[in-house]
């Protein structure tokens, strides 16, 4: 099945650049990154997609590359108003991955249906070395789902691309780190 909404043209990545510039999503200072790496520059994606224009964009830009799959999924926290916007732009459904299943209850790993053998597109907000999204997708295929691509709002340029490529999946970012650094030059 292909997304059934028509995102439209969606903004360029020149645009996209200016979006989470003007948002304040690029930060500088002493981080701690989700990977545990240390970094003088912080990559927050939801300072822009707080903001319900700037979500529509990144929606726009996202479900613009979607592509013939059966259903979408994202990692809690970051990549949820993504998701469900794309979600909301395309007509798929969706899936919350949680990053530890519940301790009560169903004790499940993840929120929505994994049909085995769907296709599903993950959804990322930042990557950096992949971690988060390898796990991401460790999840969906022992559920039975088949994932080949992950959409990510931002890409570091620290390894996830190749760390993803290991497990078979295609890492296409909207925007790349050295984008955001050259255009805030």
């Amino acid at each position: 099945m292909v997304g059934g909404g028509s995102p439209g043209n969606g903004p360029t990545t020149g645009e996209l650049v200016r979006l989470l510039l003007d948002s304040g999503a690029v930060r500088f200072g002493d981080f701690t990154l989700a990977s545990g790496q240390k970094s003088d520059l912080y990559i927050d994606v939801k300072r822009a997609w707080t903001d319900p224009k700037r979500l529509d964009a990144l929606a726009s830009a996202l479900a613009r590359r979607v592509g013939s799959v059966d259903r979408l999924a994202g990692m809690e926290l970051g990549a949820v108003p993504l998701v469900v916007a794309v979600a909301l732009k395309t007509g798929l459904p969706y899936v919350v991955l949680r990053k530890a299943a519940k301790e009560h209850g169903t004790r499940q790993a993840f929120e929505g249906e994994v049909p085995a053998g769907s296709r599903v597109l993950l959804i990322e907000d930042t990557s950096t070395t992949g971690g988060s999204s390898v796990r991401s997708i460790e999840i969906l295929r022992a559920a039975g789902a088949v994932v080949e691509r992950a959409l990510v709002v931002v890409d570091r340029e620290a390894g996830a691309r190749e760390h993803l490529a290991q497990v078979g999946v295609a890492l296409e970012p909207l925007v790349a780190l050295s984008e955001l650094l050259g255009a805030r030059r």
